[in-house]
């Protein structure tokens, strides 16, 4: 009886493993709601350069955000650029990531939820005249 909790025991931690490892690598810091890779070093407003090479980070956004949930779409693919484009379903906090390599160099651009303008006032004029027939 006890082999069978054994094995059982055995098979859930193959199991479970490889989830816990996913999990820690796809910790890191977290802007408008969007992760970055650890190491990330902020540029500019909402831009992060990341340190390693451009097909790692598509690996860890492969783990922290699935293809099947958020699509991706190639912006350039060119041998002195490239560029994908990740885009967030739900638009809570941001609308998508942008990662980009140009001269050597990986950023990731975090694209924010644009904020809604409130709609400009239709002024009626009171002079216009109803048309003849």
């Amino acid at each position: 009886m006890t082999g069978c909790f054994d094995s059982i025991i055995t098979r859930a931690r193959w199991v479970v493993a490889p989830l816990l490892l996913a999990s820690a690598l796809a910790r890191g810091e977290t802007v408008h709601g969007a992760q970055l890779p650890d190491g990330s070093q902020k540029v500019g407003e909402n831009r992060y350069r990341a340190k390693e090479d451009f097909e790692a980070v598509l690996k860890y956004y492969r783990t922290v955000y699935p293809a099947a949930s958020h699509p991706r779409k190639q912006i350039v693919n060119r041998p002195e650029v490239k560029a994908v484009h990740i885009t967030n379903p739900s638009m809570k906090n941001f609308e998508g990531l942008n990662i980009y390599v140009a001269n050597d160099e990986v950023r990731i651009y975090v694209i924010p939820v644009a904020e809604a303008k409130p709609a400009k006032p239709v002024k009626k004029k009171g002079n216009e005249r109803p048309a003849k027939k």
